[in-house]
């Protein structure tokens, strides 16, 4: 009987892995928020080609069965009034060139039914995300410009506030100087404007009162693009029981967020004493980039085996996914995995061709084929279709 056990056992686990990429394969699996324009315009490389570093290209988007991916428009605080504007537009321009060189690969989508039918053709859906409000420079025009070029949600702060909107950072570190918090008169016209467009609005990185400020304004269900649970790593990033129970009530839905230090509340410790033992490496990245992030991404990939040794395991990531499911139902949760955006991710999670590793480890929580394709995707085209109306 014992020389049956193994065998048997065997063949199990190779049933239950042909389970978990069959499942996979048959959800349309949408990402919330990838980094990779921002990179691309500083390394110009072909993201239409396998790559040896970054976390996105299409070839990879397509072994890990990405569906749709929402591409993170990003700048940092340096960018303000006459600048910022201008760089959401180039790197959108950069989205168009992509899809212009590969129309058999990718298309630029603007709602759940276009994103669908994409998905038919075996084409990457791609989507528009503007993270952070100041690149619309206190402009309602802005916002009308930039949703005709296919915006699907504005993060309504980065973690600079803004004139109409305080962030997490700032209500944190500097709430008693700030001549306002949550949002202004005018940041609540500009969510219903986001409201009367069709765009989400997206509530991560925006500060605990302007979150709630949002949930008293909004007319639809919004988005956490990228963001984790407070309870698990209490960082003023991650959301609050409260905060979560609140988004559940408005109908929308958190999109868990990789990065290792929203996972882990060990490791910023950890990988700011790695930063601090390579400042002279990271100094002359910056010169390099002229990209602080860039050069932590890519100090990290130089010293794989050391920073490797900082990262959480998968089960920690999948513990965020599984917390919210349970505490505010498999209906309010998914992907945002902020790739390309940060240094380091979960072990395992090296790329968009890891993504059929959070199916293999949700069926083993006994998730069924029905929550996998919500937390997947289901969830995102739900309220996109709520805000767009299609």
């Amino acid at each position: 009987m014992k020389k049956l056990l193994f065998p048997l056992l065997l063949i199990s686990l190779k049933l239950s892995a042909q389970n978990a990429q069959q499942i996979h394969q048959k959800a349309i699996l949408i990402d919330t928020h990838n980094d990779v324009l921002s990179n691309q315009l500083i390394t110009k490389v072909d993201l239409a080609k396998r790559q040896g570093e970054g976390n996105f290209d299409l070839v990879r988007a397509k072994e890990g069965g990405l569906d749709a991916q929402i591409f993170s428009i990003w700048c940092g605080e340096k960018y303000g009034k006459g600048t910022a504007f201008a760089m959401a537009n180039t790197e959108i321009d950069s989205l168009y060139a992509l899809i212009k060189r590969n129309p058999d690969k990718i298309a630029l989508v603007r709602n759940s039914a276009d994103l669908q039918k994409v998905v038919l053709q075996k084409k990457l859906a791609a989507l528009i995300g503007v993270e952070g409000g100041h690149m619309i420079e206190d402009r309602m025009d802005y916002i009308d410009s930039l949703a005709k070029r296919g915006m699907c949600y504005l993060t309504l702060t980065w973690n600079n506030s803004t004139s109409w909107a305080t962030s997490a950072r700032d209500e944190e570190t500097k709430k008693d100087s700030l001549p306002h918090l949550g949002l202004t008169d005018y940041g609540k016209q500009i969510v219903k404007h986001l409201n009367e467009l069709g765009v989400m609005v997206d509530v991560s990185h925006v500060g605990e009162r302007t979150f709630y400020d949002v949930l008293a304004t909004t007319s639809k269900p919004v988005i956490a693009s990228h963001s984790c649970v407070y309870n698990l790593n209490p960082f003023r990033r991650n959301l609050k029981d409260d905060q979560l129970k609140a988004l559940a009530k408005n109908g929308g839905v958190v999109c868990v967020n990789f990065y290792s230090g929203f996972v882990d509340s060990t490791y910023t410790p950890k990988v700011t004493e790695f930063f601090h033992q390579h400042k002279a490496g990271i100094d002359s990245l910056i010169k390099i980039y002229n990209d602080k992030d860039l050069a932590f991404i890519h100090m990290a990939s130089l010293y794989k085996a050391e920073s490797d040794k900082l990262r959480p395991p998968l089960s920690m990531l999948i513990h965020h996914i599984d917390y919210i499911a349970k505490l505010i139902g498999v209906d309010h949760v998914g992907i945002g995995s902020d790739f390309d955006g940060s240094e380091s991710f979960p072990l395992g999670m090296d790329s968009v061709a890891d993504y059929p590793k959070i199916t293999a480890e949700l069926l083993k929580l006994n998730y069924t084929e029905k929550d996998i394709d919500k937390i997947l995707g289901g969830n995102v085209m739900r309220v996109l279709k709520a805000n767009t109306g299609k």
